[in-house]
């Protein structure tokens, strides 16, 4: 397999917007391992000149840092998720229109919003029928794969 090197400086712009520390990929003919330095929090002493070693990976690794999970929901309501990771936009567009608000009713099938990616704007549809009671995320904020994005009441 080749390696487009396009490809992965868009990979790195994209991981530099998020919260990850660690990334590693892995196919037969390359290996590529991305860590950040991520702020320490606490009087935690770091060592400047000694280097942190990590044990070499077989298998694709991500390591996120912990985001606060939001507040559970009604046992009724259904968590709508993201199905991975990037930017979220409520409309198609600067300045355009929302796709949802809360309190909209929303069915099957339906655009609720955009995932942006690597550079490429995934609709994100839902896969229930119901009414829109929270929107957990802001428009233009990352979100991570699964992360409850908004809540519905189903019908």
């Amino acid at each position: 397999m080749a390696i487009d090197y396009k490809e992965i400086r868009e990979l790195l712009i994209a991981i530099s917007h998020m919260d990850i520390a660690e990334l590693t990929l892995k196919s037969e003919d390359f290996e590529l391992t991305v860590r950040k330095d991520m702020p320490v929090t606490g009087d935690i002493p770091v060592p400047l000149a000694s280097p942190v070693s990590f044990p070499k990976p077989t298998l694709m690794t991500l390591s996120e840092t912990e985001a606060p999970s939001p507040p559970p929901s009604e046992q009724k309501w259904v968590d709508v998720t993201s199905p991975m990771v990037g930017t979220f936009y409520l409309s198609p567009a600067p300045g355009e229109e929302a796709f949802i608000n809360t309190n909209d009713s929303i069915k099957v099938g339906q655009t609720v919003c955009i995932i942006e990616a690597m550079k490429l704007m995934n609709e994100i549809e839902t896969e229930v029928s119901g009414q829109v009671m929270e929107i957990l995320v802001e428009d233009g904020e990352p979100v991570e794969y699964g992360q409850p994005l908004m809540r519905v009441n189903p019908d």
